[in-house]
């Protein structure tokens, strides 16, 4: 019995010396595990802020949009020299980018009467099959006419909207490593600014059922913002769109459900080419910045854009289009 109690006590006596040096070493474990976990963290933060990888050549891209808003295409007003410069140049991409006619030829004719003026406007249209849905069509459509010449000065619109049109640009480069499931129509619409003339004939005269078309997404004025904010309206309307909006990681700018009726803003339901979809029953977005002081001004040239802003917009535009095209 002596020897058991002896043992007894001299355990109770070596746990009690040892257990403040446990302590201590659990103290140390502690604050070194906490230690790996803040680094961790500052290692996945890091990399949570690496830029958007481009889905295109990011000079090609403003390349285009100088190009479209220089003086030599006069403002593209619809009918005019500067607007049958700006169609070549259009079909002359489309064909270097592989992207197919819509029909036999890129160029849809239309005329129409403004006031007691008749236009000649011409829509110009490519098309890229789809791998999986070949008979359902997405139209990403842009509008490429501008305001002409007033009083001598050009109004070259950089923003509005040359800048759409080197987006089409842009997805027909991705489209060449990432076929869409989807059949794809880039629409270039003539005479937006003449009451969406090009939008409207094109609606009007579809080859194929509209219930082919699962959306229309349309940009409209998308390289600037002082607030790196980017808006697209429609989701509101068209609620399934809500997923393929909603959840839009960007670092650079924000993606804004609005201006579609359902809050305190402008509506733009029915502000661009996307409004002659809408009227006929087809799903929408449309993607566009609010106004600045230089919309529809002479001073909306490709000095004024924002290119990281305008580049990010149309990553981000693309990666709203893979949501809807996803099967």
């Amino acid at each position: 019995m002596g020897f058991f109690y002896l043992r007894i006590v001299y355990e109770k006596t070596y746990l009690r010396y040892l257990k403040p040096n446990i302590l201590m070493v659990l103290n140390i474990l502690s604050k070194s595990l906490a230690l790996v976990t803040i680094c961790v963290l500052s290692v996945s933060f890091t990399f949570s802020q690496e830029p958007t990888v481009s889905y295109f050549s990011e000079e090609a891209l403003l390349r285009h949009v100088e190009t479209l808003s220089s003086d030599a295409f006069e403002g593209r007003l619809t009918g005019t020299n500067g607007a049958i410069k700006a169609k070549k140049y259009i079909i002359n991409q489309f064909y270097s980018l592989k992207v197919q006619p819509f029909k036999k030829s890129y160029e849809q004719p239309f005329k129409f009467i403004k006031g007691r003026k008749e236009y000649k406007g011409t829509n110009v249209l490519g098309y890229i099959k789809g791998t999986l849905e070949p008979n359902k069509f997405i139209i990403l459509s842009a509008h490429y006419d501008h305001l002409g010449i007033n009083n001598g000065i050009i109004y070259n619109g950089a923003d509005d909207n040359a800048s759409g049109i080197g987006a089409l640009f842009g997805f027909a480069e991705y489209f060449q490593k990432y076929p869409p499931k989807h059949s794809v129509i880039l629409a270039a619409f003539d005479a937006e600014e003449l009451g969406m003339q090009g939008s409207y004939y094109f609606v009007k005269n579809l080859p194929f059922s509209i219930k082919m078309i699962k959306a229309n997404l349309n940009m409209d004025m998308i390289s600037r913002s002082n607030k790196n904010e980017l808006y697209v309206a429609g989701s509101n309307i068209n609620t399934f769109f809500r997923k393929a909006v909603c959840c839009i990681e960007s670092k650079k700018i924000d993606l804004i459900t609005g201006h579609d009726g359902y809050d305190d803003k402008d509506n733009w339901v029915y502000a661009s080419d996307h409004s002659n979809f809408h009227k006929k029953g087809i799903p929408f977005l449309y993607f566009g910045v609010e106004d600045h002081e230089d919309y529809h001004e002479a001073t909306d040239d490709f000095e004024n854009i924002h290119p990281e802003f305008y580049t990010e917009a149309v990553n981000v535009i693309i990666s709203v289009f893979n949501k809807i095209d996803a099967p």
